[in-house]
């Protein structure tokens, strides 16, 4: 294990902002022993900076856009899966909500960064074992919707974000300091990187996979699978903007933006695109029973 790079965070950190490096920094923020360009914002007064301010202004934008569409979710009554998406929506907010205090560069108490940081890569492991189980809820292998679906739902979505949320925090905060070695080059934590990285990459995977044969095979559908086509290429430019093409943007830019940007604004357009897919394969209502007299 020693000469390969599995588990190590360095050239992310390097290359780009995540919530991860927050946690390996000794100074508990996006700077640390990987180097690389420094993302410098907005200055503001004595010495501080405002960066990533577009990450911030687009994660208000997507929780806006998210609450909207939890409510024309709850018009979907008749809809296959309508809690189960509504609590994918759920985790999206919370995702979106600690990435502004964790990739946007707020002048925050190092304490509260780490928190958010670490709440969001929680909240990442979580949504993203939601979205795999919207994948599954179209199969109908339980009813949608009950108590014992929701318990299971949430009672394991739960699981995720305290199980990975707990060990972000023993990282950031080194409680019982396990984890102390990640700090140096080359930052490698191996419990991070498959929980927050690999797992959450399997889940979208096979939440398309599920998607696509429950479209094409049993529903016998074409159309729907723009949309969903279209979720996934918008998910993979994001992260080609934030792995690959970020420290060219970084560079280019003098440090104004990276491509934690544009990761935003393709994992939101993503989300938007994976809601209007559900929603143009279920019902608005219950249909109409023609059969029986109105009064």
């Amino acid at each position: 294990m020693g000469s390969t790079k599995f588990g190590n965070f360095d050239e992310f950190c390097r290359d780009t902002t995540l919530p991860v490096c927050n946690l390996l920094s000794r100074t508990d923020n996006q700077q640390g022993p990987w180097e690389g360009c420094e993302l410098r914002g907005i200055p503001l007064s004595d010495d501080r900076q405002l960066g990533n301010l577009g990450s911030i202004l687009l994660c208000g934008i997507a929780i806006i856009l998210t609450l909207l569409m939890l409510l024309r979710s709850e018009r979907k009554r008749a809809a296959v899966g309508r809690r189960e998406m509504q609590a994918f929506l759920l985790g999206y907010i919370l995702v979106s909500i600690c990435e502004i205090f964790s990739v946007g560069d707020f002048p925050l108490d190092p304490s509260v960064r780490l928190a958010f940081s670490a709440i969001h890569i929680g909240a990442i492991a979580a949504t993203t074992w939601i979205l795999f189980l919207n994948g599954i809820v179209g199969y109908q292998l339980m009813d949608d919707g009950t108590p014992l679906s929701l318990g299971l739902l949430f009672g394991s979505a739960l699981l995720f974000l305290i199980g990975v949320g707990y060990i972000a925090l023993d990282t950031g905060f080194s409680f019982t300091g396990y984890w102390d070695s990640s700090y140096d080059l080359s930052n490698r934590n191996i419990a991070l990187y498959v929980l927050y990285l690999l797992i959450p990459l399997l889940w979208i995977v096979l939440f398309f996979v599920l998607e696509t044969v429950l479209v094409l095979r049993v529903l016998g559908e074409t159309r729907p699978m723009m949309y969903l086509v279209g979720a996934a290429i918008a998910f993979a430019a994001g992260q080609v903007f934030n792995f690959v093409v970020s420290p060219y943007i970084c560079n280019g830019t003098s440090g104004a933006i990276d491509g934690a940007l544009f990761e935003t604004l393709f994992t939101l357009v993503s989300v938007v695109l994976v809601w209007v897919f559900w929603s143009s394969i279920t019902e608005d209502d219950w249909p109409m029973d023609t059969t029986t007299p109105y009064p």
